[in-house]
């Protein structure tokens, strides 16, 4: 009797890693609430989680380390905060365990909660198709169904034997097709902006801003030696703010040409013409605005290393790989200066034929990703509760 209520209004307990983590997990509740109203989720979130009713035991940036030499540092303590998300998630025995992106923290825990007799959902498949195929047995052995955000991806889990649906992207459905450019650049008093406005994006993990929130700032004020009244919106993830503002102090900009928000990301692409920005999921973000962008990836020479040893793709920005080609210029490592990343931007801003001919791509892949993935994910985790 037990077993039959509680899969009527089944519990979860979810673990989301960073800020893009949170945005999607949301999304995801905010479905599981249409198709189960009094359902409740607890774990390690953050505030779009929250407002789904989403009791969090810990901030997501517990989680947010970039790169190998930073998840070494973090290691021990890491371990620790897995050990005690799992002890608590088994004493709860929720119907399933949804683990969010996030895979070095996330598979480990599903293992565990799995072999306790758990359901184990990942969803956001690894990027196994982007690196070597290493992770492929742990997932394999960590979890009973993948939740995968992109149309390429179940036939390669299902050749290893691995559960997996297709689900759309979430951002595919809560960004329109029609881009108002005007209506946002109201938001931030740009409507009658006399030149280019660009959105810098340096990512939402601290390791992120400290290794490219100077080098894009740098990257502005070299641009404004071009064009002396473009204008600058950089937005800032939440808890951010103090990292980023003494960057924007040092950075000599004028005052008047950059606006610095907290959050306010989605708007922030809407009302650009251009986007410079930290290689993850905001450049998916960035594609799904029709936005036209430069891509940045750095991380310590150790990590830089150890990943081109691994990566098997002659891209590393989520764009050009679901185009499968060169859509947008991607700068690595030592590429990462602002003399280069201004002639990229330019490049983008001196070419409006070629920013129209991007858009009309960008459009086709908004398409292919619309898929209601808040229904369609919930509907593939009824079916694999068997509820």
């Amino acid at each position: 009797m037990p077993q039959h209520r509680h899969m009527a209004t089944p519990q979860f307990r979810m673990v989301a890693g960073e800020a893009s983590g949170d945005m999607l997990a949301g999304l995801l509740l905010k479905g599981m609430h249409e198709h189960w109203p009094d359902v409740q989720a607890a774990g390690i979130g953050g505030s779009q989680m929250q407002a789904q009713g989403f009791d969090c035991w810990w901030p997501y940036d517990k989680l947010a380390v970039h790169g190998y030499v930073d998840a070494i540092k973090s290691y021990r303590e890491l371990s620790a905060l897995r050990r005690q998300v799992g002890d608590r998630i088994l004493a709860d025995r929720p119907a399933a365990f949804i683990g969010v992106d996030a895979p070095d923290f996330n598979l480990g825990l599903e293992k565990r909660v799995r072999q306790a007799g758990i359901k184990a959902i990942h969803f956001v498949s690894p990027s196994i198709w982007a690196w070597r195929g290493w992770r492929m047995k742990a997932i394999k052995e960590s979890t009973d169904l993948v939740l995968c955000l992109f149309p390429f991806e179940p036939a390669i889990y299902e050749k290893a034997g691995v559960a997996a649906t297709y689900v759309g992207h979430p951002l595919a459905d809560e960004i329109p097709l029609e881009i108002d450019q005007q209506g946002a650049r109201a938001e931030f008093n740009l409507q009658n902006a006399p030149d280019a406005v660009i959105a810098i994006m340096p990512g939402s993990r601290r390791s992120e801003m400290q290794r490219l929130g100077a080098p894009f700032l740098a990257t502005a004020r070299k641009l404004l030696q071009y064009r002396p009244q473009a204008h600058f919106l950089f937005p800032v993830a939440p808890g951010l703010m103090p990292m980023a503002l003494p960057l924007v102090q040092a950075s000599g900009l004028p005052p008047e040409r950059i606006q610095v928000t907290e959050g306010r990301a989605g708007q922030v692409l809407a009302a650009c013409d251009v986007a410079l920005i930290a290689s993850g999921t905001a450049t998916l973000e960035a594609a799904l605005y029709k936005r036209p962008m430069v891509i940045a990836y750095k991380v310590g020479a150790i990590s830089g290393f150890i990943l081109r040893r691994m990566s098997y793709l002659p891209w590393i920005g989520l764009p050009n790989i679901l185009c499968k080609e060169s859509m947008v210029p991607e700068r690595v490592q030592a590429q990462v200066t602002p003399e280069q990343l201004a002639q990229d931007l330019l490049a983008w801003l001196d070419a409006p034929g070629k920013m129209e001919s991007l858009q009309k791509r960008f459009t086709e892949l908004h398409v292919l990703l619309r898929q209601n993935t808040a229904k369609m994910a919930t509907n593939a985790i009824v079916q694999a509760l068997g509820c």
